[in-house]
């Protein structure tokens, strides 16, 4: 899932999803206590990435780098921002300039200072071109991030928006209002980074030194991720153990087992063959509660006749919406632990709406479809195999099989499903554009805003591996509505902004909503304290045994 591109984090980063990285699977062990000690085990995914936070927007790298680093704020489980390693985050009048205030005597794991300069050349290293890094679109709303993205950079120039005033003070001037800073600060995307870092970059991503709840041990890569409780974390987060092991899996149903078993403590997710019944499993701990987690599949934009600049492209995504019974794949195959997509956002979301204009074309009409189809042959005919690519680890086989056979009876198309091994895999043939057909995109939220859902995976600035937008979608009129958005002088009035630009979506379906993937995952029989966030993430740092 993309997260994050569940990621997905994506989170985002990706989360959104990407999710945006929605799952993985392989042999587990349960290492649940080690000299004494309280260590939780956790169900990944082999991270696609480096652990470098602002390179990571995929919940396989998301999961251990949210732990590792501590940002200026830090979320609750229900989304509330709150100052952590910032003591104070101030804007002026129009909110184009932002002082901040760092906290004293926070360190990094290799005894480093944190200081403002931690900040500033991390989001400026992550904003440059030249450092091709993931999460760089982020930064699009301070002031010289334009600058950095010309050619023959060096990959060290700063963003010139930043300036340190002292050890533990710098200001954020925007090349536009953006409200949402505040909150978009507590995105992993956001974090320091030490010194240590910048002399050797591929190095430190795998072996990360943060500032989080939990310190980098080992990465034995295809098998498990191991972090420990830091010691000297003074931030917002309660630790309740000693550490968290991240287990790689290929499948989620024999994470699923080792859960039963005892080996394996906390799985973010339920296989396909558990839906039904985990709930009422004696050998599990359940959870399944509505959720912010959105699952998509994504036509790239350019994809000959489904282009979204042209009436023959648009008929055609619209069609194949409309051609797929959304609420029997969240009741047939996914066993209710989802809700019919209504949005691009989800109900989890400040300003979700289920009645914007355009949402029928998220709900199923064949005949509608059929008509759309025709229309589009009669512009210029498509006799093609439309395929859906998705990671085969990570539990989307029944879904995309049900969506086939859907197209299939209700177009009278031909279509196919293009399974890729690993979510690695699968995320690297994303990014690197070579997927000739749609492909699965979810996107956990990384902060509690609409502009986290629209902006990030759909704004032009996030297009051509500059961030999220992985169909490399493009829209004048839908930019120019997320610059009025982040101008807006109030929540209340961006979100309205927010809707209208939805309604742009909504006709040009850059990517097409399928379901909001409920909060749901298990625990083994013993662990306490099992409960998930606003990011459908276990709360890691509040197991114990």
């Amino acid at each position: 899932m993309k997260k994050k591109a569940i990621a997905l984090i994506a989170a985002a980063c990706s989360l959104a999803m990407a999710l945006g990285g929605c799952g993985s699977s392989s042999s587990s062990t349960s290492g649940s206590s080690n000299g004494g000690k309280v260590i939780i085990t956790a169900f990944g995914s082999e991270p696609e990435n480096p652990l470098v936070p602002g390179n990571t927007n995929e919940t396989g790298g998301g999961r251990p780098v949210e732990l590792l680093f501590a940002r200026l704020v830090s979320f609750d489980n229900k989304g509330n921002a709150k100052n952590e390693v910032a003591q104070s985050i101030k804007p002026n009048s129009d909110a184009t300039q932002y002082t901040i205030t760092l906290k004293k005597g926070w360190k990094f794991t290799d005894g480093t200072p944190v200081t403002a300069e931690s900040f500033t050349k991390a989001w400026s290293y992550t904003a440059n071109a030249k450092n091709a890094q993931k999460c760089a679109s982020f930064f699009s709303t301070i002031k010289g991030y334009d600058d950095l993205q010309k050619d023959g950079l060096k990959g060290d120039e700063q963003l010139s928006g930043l300036k340190v005033e002292d050890d533990y003070t710098f200001t954020v001037t925007m090349n536009q209002p953006d409200a949402t800073f505040p909150i978009k600060v507590g995105y992993e995307g956001f974090s320091p980074l030490p010194e240590s870092f910048y002399k050797d970059p591929k190095a430190f991503g795998e072996k990360p030194v943060g500032n989080g709840p939990y310190k980098f041990s080992s990465w034995d890569h295809n098998k498990q991720i191991v972090l420990v409780k830091n010691p000297d974390y003074k931030g917002n987060v309660k630790v309740n153990n000693d550490g968290v092991t991240f287990k790689i899996y290929t499948s989620t149903d024999s994470a699923y087992a080792d859960v039963q078993s005892g080996n394996l403590d906390v799985m973010d997710s339920v296989p396909a063959t558990a839906t039904k019944t985990f709930q009422s499993d004696p050998n599990v701990v359940a959870y399944n509660k509505a959720g912010s987690v959105s699952q998509t599949f994504t036509i790239p934009s350019n994809l000959e006749h489904f282009q979204t600049n042209t009436e023959e492209g648009v008929l055609r995504r619209q069609a194949i919406s409309m051609a797929i019974n959304r609420k029997t794949i969240v009741d047939k195959v996914l066993g209710g632990v989802g809700t019919p997509a209504k949005e691009f956002t989800s109900p989890m979301t400040p300003g979700y709406s289920d009645s914007l204009k355009g949402e029928s074309n998220l709900e199923y009409n064949p005949k509608k479809a059929k008509e759309l189809w025709a229309k589009a042959d009669a512009i210029s005919k498509y006799d093609g195999t439309f395929t859906f690519s998705y990671n085969a680890d990570g539990g989307a086989k029944p879904i995309y099989d049900a969506i086939v056979n859907q197209l299939k009876n209700n177009l009278g198309i031909k279509a196919a499903t293009n399974p890729v091994p690993t979510f690695q895999e699968f995320r690297t043939d994303v990014s690197n554009r070579s997927i000739k057909g749609a492909f699965r995109t979810g996107w956990q939220p990384d902060y509690p805003s609409p502009e986290n859902y629209l902006y990030q995976l759909y704004d032009s600035a996030a297009a051509d591996n500059q961030g999220s937008n992985d169909g490399d979608y493009k829209n004048a009129a839908f930019d120019k509505l997320m610059d009025q958005a982040y101008a807006a002088t109030s929540t209340a009035a961006a979100n309205k902004i927010y809707q209208q630009a939805q309604e742009i979506l909504l006709n040009d379906l850059p990517a097409i909503p399928l379901y909001y993937g409920n909060a749901y995952g298990v625990a083994a029989k013993g662990v306490k304290n099992f409960t998930m966030n606003w990011q459908n993430q276990p709360v890691y740092s509040e197991l114990s045994k």
